[in-house]
Protein backbone atom coordinates (compact mmCIF):
# COMPACT_ATOMS: atom_id res chain seq x y z
CA UNK A 1 0.00 0.00 0.00
CA UNK A 2 3.15 2.21 0.06
CA UNK A 3 2.25 3.45 3.25
CA UNK A 4 5.30 5.76 5.29
CA UNK A 5 5.75 7.31 8.24
CA UNK A 6 3.76 4.15 10.06
CA UNK A 7 5.54 1.96 12.68
CA UNK A 8 5.30 -1.77 12.44
CA UNK A 9 5.32 -2.93 15.68
CA UNK A 10 6.05 -6.92 16.38
CA UNK A 11 3.58 -9.44 16.93
CA UNK A 12 3.97 -12.86 18.65
CA UNK A 13 0.90 -14.55 18.76
CA UNK A 14 -0.38 -16.20 15.58
CA UNK A 15 -4.26 -16.31 13.87
CA UNK A 16 -6.05 -19.56 13.10
CA UNK A 17 -8.61 -20.24 10.52
CA UNK A 18 -11.69 -21.82 10.65
CA UNK A 19 -9.83 -25.04 9.49
CA UNK A 20 -7.08 -25.03 11.66
CA UNK A 21 -4.77 -23.24 9.81
CA UNK A 22 -2.01 -20.93 11.25
CA UNK A 23 -0.69 -17.85 9.95
CA UNK A 24 2.18 -15.91 11.78
CA UNK A 25 1.55 -11.90 10.92
CA UNK A 26 4.36 -10.05 9.98
CA UNK A 27 3.12 -7.07 12.63
CA UNK A 28 0.55 -4.59 13.66
CA UNK A 29 -0.20 -1.16 12.39
CA UNK A 30 -2.19 1.70 13.60
CA UNK A 31 -3.76 3.45 10.45
CA UNK A 32 -6.47 6.18 10.49
CA UNK A 33 -9.47 4.53 8.62
CA UNK A 34 -12.51 6.83 7.30
CA UNK A 35 -16.04 5.41 6.67
CA UNK A 36 -18.59 8.33 4.68
CA UNK A 37 -17.88 11.30 2.95
CA UNK A 38 -18.91 14.67 3.32
CA UNK A 39 -20.13 16.23 6.51
CA UNK A 40 -21.04 12.50 7.58
CA UNK A 41 -17.71 10.85 8.05
CA UNK A 42 -15.64 9.77 11.06
CA UNK A 43 -12.47 8.98 10.92
CA UNK A 44 -10.76 6.74 13.47
CA UNK A 45 -7.23 5.41 14.06
CA UNK A 46 -7.69 1.44 14.02
CA UNK A 47 -4.57 -1.27 14.83
CA UNK A 48 -4.31 -3.84 11.76
CA UNK A 49 -2.60 -7.00 11.79
CA UNK A 50 -0.86 -7.74 9.05
CA UNK A 51 -0.51 -10.80 7.68
CA UNK A 52 0.45 -12.64 3.84
CA UNK A 53 -2.50 -14.76 3.47
CA UNK A 54 -4.62 -15.32 0.16
CA UNK A 55 -7.45 -13.02 0.60
CA UNK A 56 -9.87 -11.27 -1.92
CA UNK A 57 -10.18 -8.86 0.43
CA UNK A 58 -7.71 -5.96 1.11
CA UNK A 59 -8.73 -5.40 4.62
CA UNK A 60 -11.05 -6.60 7.60
CA UNK A 61 -12.96 -4.59 9.96
CA UNK A 62 -13.31 -6.43 13.58
CA UNK A 63 -15.61 -5.85 16.20
CA UNK A 64 -13.27 -3.34 17.79
CA UNK A 65 -13.09 -0.90 14.88
CA UNK A 66 -16.79 -1.50 14.11
CA UNK A 67 -17.69 -0.93 17.81
CA UNK A 68 -15.19 2.47 17.76
CA UNK A 69 -17.61 3.46 15.16
CA UNK A 70 -20.56 2.43 16.80
CA UNK A 71 -21.62 1.21 13.25
CA UNK A 72 -24.27 -1.32 12.68
CA UNK A 73 -24.00 -3.63 9.22
CA UNK A 74 -26.29 -5.25 7.39
CA UNK A 75 -25.40 -8.03 4.85
CA UNK A 76 -28.84 -8.04 3.64
CA UNK A 77 -28.99 -4.27 2.58
CA UNK A 78 -25.36 -3.90 2.00
CA UNK A 79 -24.86 -1.21 4.21
CA UNK A 80 -23.06 0.11 7.32
CA UNK A 81 -24.40 2.88 9.07
CA UNK A 82 -22.59 4.55 11.84
CA UNK A 83 -22.72 7.80 14.21
CA UNK A 84 -21.41 10.91 13.54
CA UNK A 85 -21.96 13.03 16.23
CA UNK A 86 -25.94 13.75 15.74
CA UNK A 87 -26.40 12.52 12.49
CA UNK A 88 -26.12 9.29 10.93
CA UNK A 89 -23.40 7.99 8.31
CA UNK A 90 -23.67 5.59 5.77
CA UNK A 91 -21.38 3.38 3.65
CA UNK A 92 -23.14 1.52 0.38
CA UNK A 93 -21.88 -1.98 -0.27
CA UNK A 94 -21.44 -2.55 -4.11
CA UNK A 95 -23.20 -5.84 -4.95
CA UNK A 96 -21.06 -6.70 -8.21
CA UNK A 97 -17.85 -6.20 -6.28
CA UNK A 98 -19.56 -8.56 -3.52
CA UNK A 99 -20.15 -10.99 -5.70
CA UNK A 100 -16.83 -11.02 -7.35
CA UNK A 101 -14.90 -11.02 -3.71
CA UNK A 102 -17.34 -13.77 -2.86
CA UNK A 103 -16.37 -16.51 -5.95
CA UNK A 104 -12.81 -15.43 -5.71
CA UNK A 105 -12.90 -16.68 -1.63
CA UNK A 106 -14.49 -19.48 -2.96
CA UNK A 107 -11.79 -20.60 -5.72
CA UNK A 108 -9.22 -20.04 -2.96
CA UNK A 109 -10.64 -22.56 -0.69
CA UNK A 110 -11.18 -24.95 -3.31
CA UNK A 111 -7.45 -24.87 -4.63
CA UNK A 112 -6.47 -24.78 -0.97
CA UNK A 113 -8.59 -28.00 -0.31
CA UNK A 114 -7.18 -29.83 -3.47
CA UNK A 115 -3.37 -29.24 -1.85
CA UNK A 116 -4.74 -31.34 1.31
CA UNK A 117 -2.63 -29.25 4.01
CA UNK A 118 0.58 -29.34 2.45
CA UNK A 119 2.63 -25.98 1.59
CA UNK A 120 2.57 -24.48 -2.08
CA UNK A 121 2.39 -21.39 -4.14
CA UNK A 122 -1.22 -19.55 -4.46
CA UNK A 123 -1.81 -16.66 -6.49
CA UNK A 124 2.00 -16.47 -5.48
CA UNK A 125 1.76 -16.23 -1.99
CA UNK A 126 2.67 -18.94 0.72
CA UNK A 127 -0.27 -20.71 2.54
CA UNK A 128 1.09 -22.36 6.05
CA UNK A 129 0.56 -25.87 6.57
CA UNK A 130 -1.01 -27.31 9.38
CA UNK A 131 1.19 -29.91 11.57
CA UNK A 132 -0.95 -32.66 12.59
CA UNK A 133 1.08 -34.17 15.19
CA UNK A 134 1.70 -30.26 16.87
CA UNK A 135 -2.33 -29.63 16.60
CA UNK A 136 -3.21 -32.45 18.62
CA UNK A 137 -3.85 -32.44 22.74
CA UNK A 138 -1.44 -34.03 25.08
CA UNK A 139 -3.51 -36.19 27.91
CA UNK A 140 -2.03 -35.56 31.03
CA UNK A 141 -3.14 -37.51 34.17
CA UNK A 142 -3.83 -35.70 37.19
CA UNK A 143 -4.50 -39.11 39.82
CA UNK A 144 -1.88 -41.37 38.29
CA UNK A 145 -2.78 -44.99 37.43
CA UNK A 146 -6.52 -44.22 37.43
CA UNK A 147 -7.73 -44.18 33.91
CA UNK A 148 -10.34 -40.95 32.70
CA UNK A 149 -9.10 -39.00 35.17
CA UNK A 150 -6.95 -36.42 32.93
CA UNK A 151 -6.67 -32.92 31.01
CA UNK A 152 -5.50 -31.68 27.86
CA UNK A 153 -2.84 -29.78 27.32
CA UNK A 154 -1.40 -28.37 23.78
CA UNK A 155 0.93 -30.32 22.28
CA UNK A 156 2.47 -27.44 20.89
CA UNK A 157 3.84 -25.66 23.71
CA UNK A 158 7.94 -25.57 24.72
CA UNK A 159 8.55 -28.60 27.12
CA UNK A 160 9.22 -26.73 29.85
CA UNK A 161 5.68 -25.18 29.61
CA UNK A 162 4.44 -28.63 29.54
CA UNK A 163 6.69 -29.77 32.62
CA UNK A 164 5.29 -26.66 34.45
CA UNK A 165 1.32 -27.41 33.72
CA UNK A 166 1.85 -30.86 34.46
CA UNK A 167 3.19 -30.12 38.07
CA UNK A 168 0.44 -27.18 38.31
CA UNK A 169 -2.33 -29.43 37.70
CA UNK A 170 -1.29 -32.56 39.68
CA UNK A 171 -0.22 -30.10 42.83
CA UNK A 172 -3.93 -29.15 42.71
CA UNK A 173 -5.41 -32.14 41.80
CA UNK A 174 -7.84 -31.73 45.00
CA UNK A 175 -9.92 -28.81 42.77
CA UNK A 176 -10.94 -31.27 40.09
CA UNK A 177 -14.55 -32.98 40.17
CA UNK A 178 -14.93 -36.68 38.61
CA UNK A 179 -18.14 -37.62 39.30
CA UNK A 180 -21.35 -36.31 41.41
CA UNK A 181 -19.25 -37.90 44.46
CA UNK A 182 -16.60 -35.21 44.03
CA UNK A 183 -18.87 -32.47 44.15
CA UNK A 184 -19.02 -30.65 47.64
CA UNK A 185 -21.02 -27.51 46.59
CA UNK A 186 -21.16 -24.17 47.48
CA UNK A 187 -21.30 -22.20 50.69
CA UNK A 188 -24.30 -20.17 51.29
CA UNK A 189 -21.91 -17.25 52.37
CA UNK A 190 -20.66 -17.33 48.79
CA UNK A 191 -23.89 -17.96 46.60
CA UNK A 192 -27.55 -18.49 47.57
CA UNK A 193 -30.19 -18.68 44.78
CA UNK A 194 -33.33 -16.75 46.32
CA UNK A 195 -36.59 -16.36 44.21
CA UNK A 196 -37.61 -13.10 45.71
CA UNK A 197 -41.85 -13.72 44.85
CA UNK A 198 -43.40 -10.35 44.15
CA UNK A 199 -46.04 -9.93 47.14
CA UNK A 200 -49.69 -10.98 45.67
CA UNK A 201 -48.88 -13.57 43.43
CA UNK A 202 -50.88 -16.69 43.62
CA UNK A 203 -49.35 -19.74 43.76
CA UNK A 204 -49.87 -22.18 40.49
CA UNK A 205 -50.00 -26.06 41.00
CA UNK A 206 -49.70 -27.53 37.06
CA UNK A 207 -51.83 -30.55 36.64
CA UNK A 208 -49.94 -33.54 35.89
CA UNK A 209 -49.07 -33.90 32.05
CA UNK A 210 -48.68 -37.95 31.13
CA UNK A 211 -45.93 -39.27 28.96
CA UNK A 212 -45.82 -42.68 27.33
CA UNK A 213 -44.43 -45.57 29.10
CA UNK A 214 -40.89 -45.00 27.36
CA UNK A 215 -40.45 -41.45 28.23
CA UNK A 216 -41.90 -42.30 32.17
CA UNK A 217 -39.02 -44.55 32.79
CA UNK A 218 -36.38 -42.02 31.09
CA UNK A 219 -38.23 -39.46 33.88
CA UNK A 220 -37.95 -42.43 36.70
CA UNK A 221 -34.22 -43.14 36.42
CA UNK A 222 -32.91 -39.04 35.97
CA UNK A 223 -35.29 -38.60 39.49
CA UNK A 224 -33.35 -41.41 40.64
CA UNK A 225 -30.12 -39.98 39.61
CA UNK A 226 -30.64 -36.40 41.46
CA UNK A 227 -31.94 -38.10 44.34
CA UNK A 228 -28.58 -39.66 44.97
CA UNK A 229 -26.94 -36.73 44.35
CA UNK A 230 -29.02 -34.85 46.78
CA UNK A 231 -29.72 -32.45 44.22
CA UNK A 232 -33.46 -32.99 45.14
CA UNK A 233 -35.77 -34.59 47.97
CA UNK A 234 -39.52 -35.53 48.26
CA UNK A 235 -42.02 -33.43 49.78
CA UNK A 236 -45.47 -33.23 50.42
CA UNK A 237 -48.18 -30.04 50.15
CA UNK A 238 -46.16 -28.13 47.95
CA UNK A 239 -47.53 -24.41 47.25
CA UNK A 240 -46.45 -24.02 43.76
CA UNK A 241 -46.08 -27.07 41.48
CA UNK A 242 -44.73 -27.61 37.86
CA UNK A 243 -44.74 -30.15 35.15
CA UNK A 244 -41.74 -32.15 33.65
CA UNK A 245 -40.52 -32.18 30.12
CA UNK A 246 -38.52 -34.20 27.97
CA UNK A 247 -36.04 -32.37 25.37
CA UNK A 248 -33.86 -34.24 22.74
CA UNK A 249 -30.18 -34.23 23.10
CA UNK A 250 -28.17 -33.94 20.24
CA UNK A 251 -27.02 -37.74 21.21
CA UNK A 252 -30.33 -38.47 20.90
CA UNK A 253 -31.23 -38.89 24.60
CA UNK A 254 -33.10 -37.03 26.76
CA UNK A 255 -32.72 -34.61 28.88
CA UNK A 256 -35.62 -33.76 31.78
CA UNK A 257 -35.94 -30.21 32.44
CA UNK A 258 -38.56 -28.62 34.81
CA UNK A 259 -41.53 -26.27 33.32
CA UNK A 260 -41.03 -23.07 35.70
CA UNK A 261 -42.94 -20.24 33.48
CA UNK A 262 -46.14 -19.70 36.03
CA UNK A 263 -43.10 -19.85 39.17
CA UNK A 264 -40.93 -17.26 36.88
CA UNK A 265 -43.64 -15.05 35.84
CA UNK A 266 -43.95 -13.97 39.62
CA UNK A 267 -40.64 -13.31 40.14
CA UNK A 268 -38.98 -9.98 39.39
CA UNK A 269 -35.76 -9.57 36.77
CA UNK A 270 -32.37 -9.47 38.63
CA UNK A 271 -30.91 -7.20 36.86
CA UNK A 272 -27.19 -8.30 37.86
CA UNK A 273 -25.11 -7.37 34.43
CA UNK A 274 -24.05 -10.40 32.34
CA UNK A 275 -20.81 -10.71 30.18
CA UNK A 276 -20.80 -10.27 26.09
CA UNK A 277 -19.66 -13.17 24.62
CA UNK A 278 -18.14 -11.23 21.95
CA UNK A 279 -16.00 -8.74 24.26
CA UNK A 280 -14.50 -11.96 26.49
CA UNK A 281 -13.45 -13.14 22.96
CA UNK A 282 -11.47 -9.86 21.99
CA UNK A 283 -10.32 -9.55 25.65
CA UNK A 284 -8.20 -12.91 24.61
CA UNK A 285 -6.27 -10.69 21.45
CA UNK A 286 -2.44 -10.53 22.29
CA UNK A 287 -2.47 -13.74 24.63
CA UNK A 288 0.11 -16.09 24.36
CA UNK A 289 -2.05 -18.91 26.85
CA UNK A 290 -5.90 -19.70 26.86
CA UNK A 291 -7.11 -22.13 29.51
CA UNK A 292 -10.66 -23.78 29.25
CA UNK A 293 -12.10 -24.47 32.68
CA UNK A 294 -15.45 -26.80 32.54
CA UNK A 295 -17.10 -25.66 35.83
CA UNK A 296 -18.77 -29.49 36.38
CA UNK A 297 -22.56 -29.35 36.70
CA UNK A 298 -22.00 -25.36 38.01
CA UNK A 299 -25.90 -24.77 38.75
CA UNK A 300 -26.52 -27.76 40.86
CA UNK A 301 -23.36 -26.66 43.27
CA UNK A 302 -25.48 -23.16 44.20
CA UNK A 303 -27.70 -23.72 47.39
CA UNK A 304 -31.49 -22.85 47.12
CA UNK A 305 -32.48 -20.61 49.97
CA UNK A 306 -34.58 -23.35 52.61
CA UNK A 307 -38.11 -21.14 52.22
CA UNK A 308 -37.49 -21.22 48.21
CA UNK A 309 -37.50 -24.97 48.46
CA UNK A 310 -40.73 -26.27 48.59
CA UNK A 311 -42.06 -23.62 45.74
CA UNK A 312 -39.33 -25.03 43.07
CA UNK A 313 -41.49 -28.66 43.17
CA UNK A 314 -42.36 -30.63 40.45
CA UNK A 315 -44.29 -33.69 39.40
CA UNK A 316 -43.32 -37.39 38.00
CA UNK A 317 -45.53 -40.57 37.76
CA UNK A 318 -43.18 -41.31 41.17
CA UNK A 319 -44.42 -38.15 42.84
CA UNK A 320 -43.82 -34.61 43.75
CA UNK A 321 -40.05 -33.53 44.60
CA UNK A 322 -38.56 -30.10 45.05
CA UNK A 323 -34.74 -29.02 44.07
CA UNK A 324 -32.58 -28.02 46.86
CA UNK A 325 -29.94 -27.22 44.94
CA UNK A 326 -30.60 -24.15 41.78
CA UNK A 327 -31.93 -25.83 38.73
CA UNK A 328 -31.79 -24.49 35.13
CA UNK A 329 -34.36 -23.08 34.05
CA UNK A 330 -35.24 -20.89 36.84
CA UNK A 331 -35.91 -16.68 36.64
CA UNK A 332 -32.27 -15.08 37.61
CA UNK A 333 -30.46 -18.39 37.81
CA UNK A 334 -28.32 -16.99 35.38
CA UNK A 335 -27.17 -14.20 37.21
CA UNK A 336 -26.42 -15.96 40.72
CA UNK A 337 -23.92 -18.05 38.93
CA UNK A 338 -22.65 -14.93 36.86
CA UNK A 339 -22.26 -13.13 40.70
CA UNK A 340 -21.05 -16.39 42.33
CA UNK A 341 -18.51 -16.48 39.30
CA UNK A 342 -16.91 -12.70 40.11
CA UNK A 343 -17.11 -13.47 43.02
CA UNK A 344 -14.53 -16.14 42.92
CA UNK A 345 -12.78 -14.78 40.46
Amino acid sequence: MDLQGYELSPVKTALYGFAGHTVQPQGEMLLPITLGSGDEKRTIMTRFTLVEAPSSYNIILGRPAMNSFKAVASAYHQKIKFAVGDKVGEVRGDQPSSRKCYAETVKIDYKRARQNGKEGALGGREVCSVDESKSEYEEVEIELGQTGKSVKIARDLDAWLIEALRGCLIQNKDVFAWDQDDLVGVSSQVAEHKLNISPGSRPVLQKKRHFGAEKDKVIAEQVQELLRAGHIKEIQFPTWLSNVVLVPKATGKWRMCVDFRDLNKACPKDCYPLPRIDQLVDSTSGCELLSFMDAYQGYYQIPLALEDQHKVSFVTLGGTFCYVVMPFGLENAGATYQRMMDRVF
